[in-house]
């Protein structure tokens, strides 16, 4: 095994010292810009979240992000949460700034009080709209066409620190969460890139968000995959494409479940059944809905894999008269924060 020094890296020039906050690979991209100016702003460590069990085995890996920072030589920390001694460790580190990107904690103010020129975060919707945790998936699922991040000032409030820039950046009409999520990494160093000089300088202009215009999402659990047929098709379509790759949409036809993986849809009444099979047509498995026709492109049977749905009906048997079972579609987005439990009442493992 490769053995790192955990060292922090200092710099030979005095710089704005940086602390990075971040735990998805979506956030790779703006490491690399502050990586490349790492002259002017060393990093002098990148925290992200503890290793995890990942994949079908469970075997325990560390995040992307934490891979690339002990490449380069930089120090990590996995704190599971800001205990007194972790927050001593950063006042010990003495970044002058901190920004922070899909990180995954939530910051108490001890921590928002030790850089001298302030903590900024990068979020991944255009504020005040779709504060929270699944802004990416939520903008689609809502028919948002346009959607962006956001650079702001963390405050204890969720989300409603007062935004530095914003950079849009549009929602296609085959976007899935998947495809818009690397849109916004991508995006995301024009905008740090845009107002890094500033943040250094403390010379960014802020301005307040509108609390009457802000609106919430809430982290997802697997049940938010499951899909009501009597909701209109063009819904459907939009939760389907929101929730590709995670947590996916399902349905039960007959004694088996079923993840959908790509859907269109057709305006107009629909003659069968909330759920029924109508045909296989030249775009797809043809489903009646509460106002339109769903259009299913590929499905996936469990074990098996997502297949285009003319290739998955030669091994799997679907007919015009066949009815999927779905369940009931619990909102994403909220005018006042939402929790899990509001609509489940239930935890995640239960879920």
């Amino acid at each position: 095994m490769q053995a790192f020094d955990l060292t922090p890296v200092m710099s030979s020039h005095s710089g704005i010292s940086m602390v990075f906050m971040g735990s998805d690979p979506l956030a790779l991209p703006s490491l690399e810009l502050i990586w490349g100016r790492r002259n002017d702003f060393p990093i002098r460590a990148v925290y992200t979240q503890p290793d995890r069990p990942h994949g079908r085995g469970r075997k325990i890996r560390p995040s992307r992000v934490k891979t690339w920072a002990l490449e380069r030589g930089i120090a990590v920390q996995q704190p599971a949460s800001f205990s007194a001694s972790a927050i001593s460790l950063l006042r010990e580190l003495n970044p002058d700034l901190i920004l922070v990107m899909a990180y995954g904690h939530i910051l108490p103010q001890p921590v928002l009080d030790v850089p001298a020129l302030g903590i900024y975060n990068l979020h991944l919707s255009l504020l005040p709209k779709l504060r929270g945790a699944s802004p990416v998936e939520s903008a689609i699922v809502s028919g948002e066409r346009v959607t962006g991040i956001s650079l702001m000032r963390l405050v204890l409030q969720l989300d409603a620190g007062p935004i530095i820039d914003q950079e849009v950046v549009p929602i296609d009409e085959e976007d899935t969460g998947g495809s818009l999520l690397e849109k916004l990494s991508a995006a995301s160093p024009v905008l740090l890139e845009r107002n890094l000089e500033g943040l250094s300088k403390g010379r960014c202009a802020e301005s307040p968000q509108s609390e009457s215009e802000a609106t919430y999402c809430r982290m997802m659990i697997k049940k938010d995959g499951q899909l009501d047929f009597a909701k209109p098709a063009a819904q459907l379509a939009r939760r389907i494409r929101g929730l590709n790759p995670w947590p996916g949409c399902f349905a039960r036809l007959g004694d088996t479940v079923l993840k959908i993986g790509h859907a269109t849809h057709r305006r107009g009444m629909t003659p069968g059944n909330f759920g029924q099979v109508l045909s296989m047509g030249a775009e797809g498995l043809e489903v009646a809905t509460g106002d339109g026709v769903l259009i299913l492109k590929s499905l996936q049977k469990p074990g098996g894999r997502l297949l285009p749905v003319n290739e998955f009906a030669r091994g799997f048997l679907l007919q015009p008269g066949d009815c999927f079972a779905g369940g009931k579609m619990y909102p994403l987005v909220s005018k006042k924060p939402i929790s899990q439990k509001r609509f489940f009442q239930l935890d995640n493992k239960t879920c």
